[in-house]
């Protein structure tokens, strides 16, 4: 009977995880569509009607989505790792060098996806991850410890503290926006060679040195050692004492995202300092989209263990998330090609509305091909959702194999021996 009941919770665990991570992609592809995949415009005519909900679609995505979507997104990618460390170890194998190898070729990886897309994270990750195999072998509160202080923004700090002591230096923290200029004329009005040349160098250089002064160097790693820590703790299994912790979770970052937002909105105005204010702009943001992702985060397990196996809306996307990495890819490569002047070139003829629209068409003709290819039995598949293709993502319960998360999804372009986790 425990038997029994474990594998339920591990099923469980597993489709929370999944349909938490379809979301948090959801939310990510209609930023991107917002942002027409970093070709930023906002000059079009329109009716009073379709501005007033032009604005308001944009106010109400970034308010709940922007830098919560990734956060999520990050803290579910530690999660899997410890998902995938744990098995190993209860099948007496070490892990560690299994996963900087799945690195690597995250690397690969990202190098395919910035070749269509100059806002690719996949790099970021990567690097990011190293740090896991070290701290696999941390104690809980050391992992505790420099997850907070990385998500403090020690370095954005400092440079305020030197830009107060010495008014003369001036740090704009703005060294990707040279990049950013060549990168969004190239997409308005160069052909697929000049995109594709143009993102080989300058496309990622615009977007690693943006991800580096927006905080994601610290934030990101912060965040994968947090999800790992949630993994040790066993906080996405459905019982009480869970629930209890993200009940008071829920409350914590409701209370402190109060002070923040006002800390976020109201004072940079008051900073006449351009270093200070500069890096302000990166420290107080980034903890109030922490505090804010928790709230998310917390709202969807209570909702999906309130119901007792998640409400339809929730299982719904679980496919979406199991091929996360497959679905982030091709959104970016199909993104562009609607946006982008080697394609349909619509970067300058539609506004936020009807590229929510196109956003949600993606998605849903993404989530169809999900269903599709997990439903094919017996068949060679991308995703190493399949119990044929891994079974780290499976734990032996003396009564078959039960699937475990295996990846943040780990899912397609893999094959047996060399999965790739994101």
């Amino acid at each position: 009977m425990a038997n029994t009941s474990d594998a339920m919770a591990s099923a469980q665990r597993l489709d929370v995880v999944d349909a938490l991570r379809g979301f948090a992609l959801l939310a990510i592809v209609l930023l991107h569509n917002l942002e027409h995949y970093n070709i930023f415009y906002g000059n079009l005519a329109v009716p009073d009607w379709l501005g007033a909900t032009d604005r308001i679609l944009t106010d109400v995505i970034y308010f709940f989505f922007a830098g919560k979507a990734y956060a999520t997104f990050s803290l579910l990618f530690g999660f899997s790792f410890y998902i995938q460390m744990r098995n190993a170890r209860r099948r007496g194998h070490d892990f560690r060098l299994r996963f900087a190898w799945r690195m690597l070729l995250l690397v690969c990886f990202s190098q395919l996806h910035a070749l269509f897309y100059n806002g690719d994270i996949l790099l970021l990750y990567a690097f990011c991850g190293l740090l896991l195999i070290p701290a696999s072998g941390w104690s809980d509160r050391r992992v505790l410890i420099v997850a907070t202080v990385l998500m403090l923004q020690p370095y954005a700090w400092g440079k305020m503290i030197y830009g107060w002591l010495n008014p003369e230096y001036v740090d704009t923290n703005s060294l990707f926006a040279q990049f950013a200029a060549v990168a969004e004329e190239t997409g308005r009005h160069g052909g697929l060679l000049a995109t594709l040349a143009d993102n080989i160098w300058n496309g990622q250089l615009y977007s690693n040195f943006w991800q580096v002064e927006a905080g994601r160097l610290f934030q990101t790693p912060a965040l994968f050692l947090l999800g790992m820590w949630l993994g040790r703790r066993n906080l996405f299994s459905d019982d009480a004492a869970n629930r209890i912790f993200w009940k008071k979770a829920l409350m914590y970052a409701a209370v402190a995202a109060i002070p923040l937002y006002a800390l976020k909105t109201y004072v940079p105005q008051h900073i006449s300092n351009i270093t200070v204010a500069s890096y302000y702009g990166i420290a107080i943001p980034m903890l109030y989209n922490f505090v804010f992702m928790v709230i998310l985060v917390s709202l969807f397990i209570l909702a999906w263990y309130g119901r007792g196996n998640g409400y339809r809306f929730q299982r719904s996307i679980i496919a979406y998330g199991r091929m996360s990495l497959t679905n982030y890819i091709t959104q970016s490569i199909i993104g562009v090609a609607v946006y982008y002047n080697f394609g349909l070139g619509l970067w300058d003829s539609v506004g936020p509305a009807l590229s929510v629209l196109i956003g949600l068409a993606i998605f849903m003709a993404q989530l169809m091909f999900s269903r599709y290819w997990l439903g094919r039995a017996g068949s060679a598949r991308i995703s190493v959702e399949t119990r044929h293709m891994d079974r780290s993502r499976y734990t032996d319960n003396h009564q078959g194999l039960i699937p475990v998360d295996n990846g943040f999804s780990c899912d397609a372009w893999h094959s047996r021996a060399t999965s790739v986790c994101l």
